[in-house]
């Protein structure tokens, strides 16, 4: 199997995991990353999700999903296409999640993009709709 190959087969593995435990796959996740790393999201800049913000270890990366399952609920989590070239892979799919707080609920296109090294991964950014999930955060 090819690099590029073996790099899509496990995101849809840990993907599988994702969305069949609601989310709480984390200890998954964070296997998957090297010891050093960049991660961030789209939403960084949205102040009630402190945690999603630009993480290099493993021990805030950790906050990143603690945020999340903390302030939401995960309804689904859909990858449905895997774009891979390189040491670069990309995920498009779709998701939805309901904000504990506010019981409001979010669709959103998703996009995930990682570039890997030596099988882990080594760098994560996610674009979602942010405006809905911080009007869903919103009583």
């Amino acid at each position: 199997m090819s690099g590029e190959a073996q790099n899509v087969a496990v995101l849809k593995e840990a993907y599988r995991l994702w969305h069949d435990t609601k989310g709480k796959s984390v200890d998954h996740w964070m296997a998957l990353f090297a010891d050093a790393f960049e991660f961030g999201s789209i939403a960084q800049s949205v102040q009630s999700t402190p945690y999603m913000t630009m993480h290099e270890n493993k021990v805030t990366l950790r906050g990143y999903f603690e945020g999340i399952t903390r302030d939401w609920e995960m309804i689904e989590f859909r990858p449905e296409h895997f774009v891979a070239q390189g040491e670069r892979v990309v995920m498009l799919g779709r998701c939805s999640w309901r904000a504990r707080k506010s019981g409001k609920t979010v669709w959103s296109p998703k996009a995930d993009a990682f570039r890997f090294s030596q099988g882990k991964i080594v760098s994560f950014f996610e674009y979602f709709d942010t405006a809905a999930m911080r009007d869903a955060l919103q009583n």
